[in-house]
């Protein structure tokens, strides 16, 4: 049986405050892993023009050297994932008495009793 008790005492998350405080914080680390990846790229870009000389271009396609290009194709795959995996779900969905009895069996269970749960067993 479950535990029905009205006496708990409300958590943190309960409080509305303190959900704005989580998603405000996580936009707060966002915006600053995307101002630390901006400098990273900035710095990369000095570091690689005293060596473009000598070695060339890294990237494959002109491109991959956009910033924020890696994080808008991750975007972009994560959606198209998201939705090939509904319409792959339309494919592979299985009524909901896939694993039900033969209608039959249900009726012979239904009237002998069996299958019901019972108190103390």
């Amino acid at each position: 049986m479950a535990d029905t008790r009205t006496d708990e005492r409300p958590r943190w998350l309960d409080d509305m405050a303190n959900v704005r405080k989580v998603y405000l914080s996580l936009w707060g680390v966002c915006a600053a892993l995307l101002v630390g990846g901006q400098a990273l790229l900035v710095w990369a870009r000095r570091h690689d023009a005293a060596h473009a000389a000598e070695a060339g271009s890294h990237a494959g396609f002109a491109f991959e050297s956009w910033p924020g290009f890696y994080a808008f194709f991750g975007f972009v795959a994560c959606v198209a994932l998201v939705l090939a995996a509904k319409e792959l779900r339309k494919l592979v969905m299985r009524p909901e008495s896939y694993y039900a009895d033969s209608p039959a069996k249900a009726a012979e269970k239904e009237e002998t009793g069996e299958g019901e749960e019972r108190d103390g067993a």
